[in-house]
């Protein structure tokens, strides 16, 4: 699962939670799409070698070998996504660290910290949020459906102590 408690006792004064999205494609697997691509664009060119053809569509495939390097570079820069909760006896803290840089940041009593899930009427299914403070705040909106379950039990769990 793209998440994990670094604490699993539920009596430790302290738990943190983080999630990240699933990263499909590691940066072996990156190169190798991209060498893959530019071996079957390279195919149709060999007929072409030694003829004036070959120019003429030669900067349009390069171009569509840089437009998919481009679109998988920037998938894998927005997926640059950490949000972290901090469980005291006391607090609690959500900070999203976004692919840009910036942080978002929320806290809370624990006391008054309560996970919420919207079946239905969420952006995604089974949306989960965290209400308290005077705000509610998603979490985990980019986990699959079956995670944000699990994660909601996970944190009605972990803030029921």
């Amino acid at each position: 699962m793209p998440y994990a408690w670094s604490e699993t006792d539920p009596s430790a004064p302290r738990q943190e939670l983080q999630l990240w999205p699933h990263q499909s494609l590691p940066p072996k697997g990156f190169a190798a799409f991209i060498l893959a691509t530019f071996g079957l664009i390279m195919i149709p060119l060999f007929p072409l070698l030694g003829s004036v053809v070959l120019w003429g569509i030669l900067p349009f495939l390069l171009a569509a070998l840089a437009g998919v390097w481009f679109a998988l570079d920037r998938s894998h820069r927005n997926a640059q996504i950490l949000e972290v909760l901090t469980l005291t006896d006391d607090s609690a803290r959500l900070v999203r660290h976004n692919p840009t840089g910036a942080a978002q940041e929320w806290d809370c009593n624990r006391y008054w910290a309560v996970p919420q899930m919207h079946a239905k009427d969420g952006p995604v299914p089974y949306y989960v949020t965290l209400k308290g403070g005077g705000r509610e705040v998603e979490i985990g909106a980019f986990l699959s459906e079956d995670e944000r379950v699990a994660l909601y039990d996970d944190l009605v769990r972990a803030l029921r102590r």
